[in-house]
């Protein structure tokens, strides 16, 4: 993604690791502060902790478009983690002792914005302690630390292969400290973590050896050995894992107090965890309803014998998904539902990695990263098998417009290309889950409802089943992280209320497992973007039009409903609720 042409970018020019000191707590400072100066203030903390973070998060910089360190892996020394935690803590309490009444709105939505952004760091740091709980952190470490190397073509192959030489040679130190750092493993998690290890060698025997070509003998030879030495490691540290699953806790959730306060602080969300299980158990029984009354209700259910169409093998697959984007482009253009940027790069269909099926099971979108230059985007699909049972891929091969809606154009893609370019800071780095996928789930039902589908066709089922699933969510998510249900109870779960298969429910059910609250995102952030839609309709009332909504909600970036909500209506409430 190109770089936000305006604003206060952070420095990511190449320079040595920033050792600036922790911020010491002077809360008295900002008492005499003026308005002005207390704003300037909190703009230099955004700008020094970004590139702090970015240097600190080497394989997280990749993955977001920044290759500055792509030789390196982040260091999980128990001197480490804790020196990044208390610089994390510090910070966040400079940012709460700031004083905020008389700032202009603008600067303390920002304000807002930038503590929450620490409250996500801390609440990880203090309460879910994943380098400690965790194993998939250091699996994940290693094969993003690839992926990321992989996915774009930023630079040449040989630079890129040096800088993979580089970050393979330091996994079986990585992996070893990961097991030091594990005193109080979560079985479910060490078993994902397992399955991901085992399933890293094509990613590393194949796809990283595309960019074997212009390495000189040596490079090659070490490029090998590194490699080999590292997919030793990572199936050792499977073994080890192994070994020590009996003495594993099942599963440890964060309890109610905690769910509520993420809830709160992170997400900015009017509500608690009763509240959200509430709007869930409410959408689920309206598509569950949906379903039934479909003229025939089997259409919610996808069936590749419907289609017109089953493609013979993976290539004439990710071609057929990539055409059908271009007819629903048309259709927005046509019916002026949101505006395409110029920039707006293009939107490509690739097969999902083994490594990532145990969480990923129905894929995920890559959009471009906050720091890209290369404006793609990619949306991974499972590997394409016309007799598979699994959820999305009798959904693709049926139709697969409705998952394209949301991944790709008007979802995922076109909202975070357009985040990419804010030219406020702080605004641009925010990542609220449940704006993000509420967008998306709600340009599923939007597209619907605007007339791309015929009446009773597949794609109208699929819509219903998608929303009801998504709706399911959130009774696992709520119940498995506040201790009400067990891991196999949120699987059946998925299965009975939210109509999907065995395979793709353990999918689902380890994904929300492995990030509490993510799977609220999607009923939530569309219920919350429905209710805005509504209330913004009756304030511009005979000059309403539903694009120029669609124009306005993504331009603010991936911020929360309820800070929209300030900024589109003047209207604090929902902030004040969320933050009191």
């Amino acid at each position: 993604m190109t770089q936000s042409p305006a604003g206060r970018n952070p420095d990511v020019s190449n320079k040595a690791l920033i050792t600036k000191a922790t911020p010491t707590i002077n809360t008295d400072r900002f008492k005499n502060q003026s308005a002005d100066a207390a704003v300037a203030a909190l703009h230099k903390m955004a700008d020094d902790y970004y590139p702090w973070r970015n240097e600190n998060y080497p394989v997280r910089s990749s993955y977001g478009g920044l290759h500055t360190w792509d030789d390196r892996l982040t260091d999980y020394s128990p001197a480490k983690i804790a020196e990044r935690a208390q610089h994390v803590r510090s910070l966040l309490d400079n940012v709460r002792a700031m004083k905020t009444d008389s700032w202009p709105k603008d600067q303390r939505i920002d304000w807002i914005l930038f503590r929450a952004q620490l409250e996500n760091v801390d609440f990880g740091n203090r309460v879910l302690k994943f380098e400690r709980t965790n194993p998939q952190v250091y699996t994940e470490e290693c094969t993003n630390s690839i992926f990321s190397l992989l996915k774009k073509e930023y630079d040449t192959p040989r630079k890129r292969a040096l800088a993979a030489t580089a970050r393979l040679k330091q996994m079986p130190a990585l992996l070893k400290q990961g097991l030091n750092n594990l005193q109080g493993p979560i079985k479910l998690y060490a078993q994902l973590a397992i399955q991901s290890a085992r399933s890293i060698d094509p990613l590393l025997n194949k796809s990283l050896m595309a960019l074997d070509v212009d390495l000189a003998p040596n490079e090659h030879d070490e490029l090998i050995k590194a490699r080999d030495a590292a997919l030793a490691a990572l199936h050792g540290y499977a073994d080890e894992l192994e070994k020590r699953l009996q003495e594993m806790a099942d599963f440890s959730p964060m309890g109610e107090a905690n769910y509520n306060y993420y809830l709160k602080h992170v997400l900015l969300l009017p509500l608690n965890a009763s509240g959200v299980e509430m709007i869930g158990r409410a959408e689920l029984a309206r598509y569950r309803a949906l379903e039934a009354l479909l003229p025939d209700p089997k259409l919610a259910d996808p069936d590749p014998k419907r289609a017109a169409h089953i493609p013979p093998d993976q290539e004439s697959f990710l071609k057929a998904y990539e055409s059908r984007e271009a007819e629903m482009i048309s259709f927005l253009k046509e019916h002026n539902l949101v505006t395409l940027p110029d920039y707006l790069g293009p939107f490509q269909i690739r097969q999902l990695p083994d490594a990532f099926k145990p969480t990923s099971p129905g894929g995920f979108m890559n959009p471009p990263g906050v720091y890209d230059k290369d404006p793609t985007g990619f949306f991974f699909i499972p590997t394409y098998n016309p007799e598979s049972k699994n959820f999305y891929i009798r959904a693709a091969i049926e139709d697969p417009r409705p998952i394209l809606g949301h991944e790709g154009i008007p979802g995922h893609f076109l909202q975070l290309s357009i985040a990419n370019h804010l030219s406020d800071e702080i605004r641009r780095q925010h990542e609220d889950t449940v704006f993000v996928e509420g967008w998306a789930l709600y340009g599923e039902e939007m597209l619907m409802r605007t007339g791309l589908y015929p009446n009773n066709s597949p794609a109208q089922g699929q819509i219903l089943r998608l929303s009801r699933y998504r709706a399911a969510r959130i009774g696992v998510d709520v119940n498995l992280h506040t201790g009400r249900w067990n891991f196999e109870q949120a699987v059946k779960y998925f299965m009975d209320a939210g109509g999907l298969d065995r395979e793709a429910a353990e999918g689902e059910a380890a994904g929300a497992a492995s990030s509490p609250t993510q799977k609220i995102s999607y009923i939530i952030g569309k219920w919350q973007t429905m209710n805005l839609l509504g209330r913004y309709k009756d304030r511009q009332g005979a000059n309403f039009r539903l694009g120029q909504f669609h124009d306005d909600l993504i331009k603010n970036g991936s911020l929360p409903v309820s800070v929209i909500e300030w900024i589109l209506l003047d209207d604090p409430k929902a902030v004040q609720q969320a933050t009191k």
